[in-house]
């Protein structure tokens, strides 16, 4: 699990390095919530979306192991971040395609 977040960290600082002035967002905000962005920043806000998405399951479950969550919190936020990473997974597999059939390309 550590290798996944290490992966999302390095992607998110990648993004960061990308931007010249990237804005703070709330946990709690939509990617699409704000007014027109660029490519990127929808990119890194959609990352940074689903990068919550798991540090909420993960707290859930913490707060479940200690006692103070009920298993119907965790079974949502675990589903929650279940389907949060396979839509980044499928949003992946078309970005690779897409980049594949440019590469085949005639020049």
């Amino acid at each position: 699990m550590s290798s996944i977040n290490s992966a999302i960290a390095a992607y998110a600082n990648t993004a960061r390095a990308a931007t010249p002035q990237p804005e703070a967002i709330a946990p709690t905000a939509s990617p699409f919530s704000r007014g027109p962005q660029s490519f990127g920043e929808l990119v890194q806000s959609g990352a940074e979306a689903a990068f919550n998405t798991g540090l909420a399951a993960e707290a859930v479950s913490r707060q479940a192991v200690n006692g103070k969550a009920e298993l119907a919190e965790v079974v949502t936020a675990v589903a929650n971040a279940e389907v949060t990473l396979q839509t980044v997974v499928s949003i992946r597999d078309r970005v690779v395609g897409a980049y594949q059939d440019i590469m085949r390309m005639p020049i």
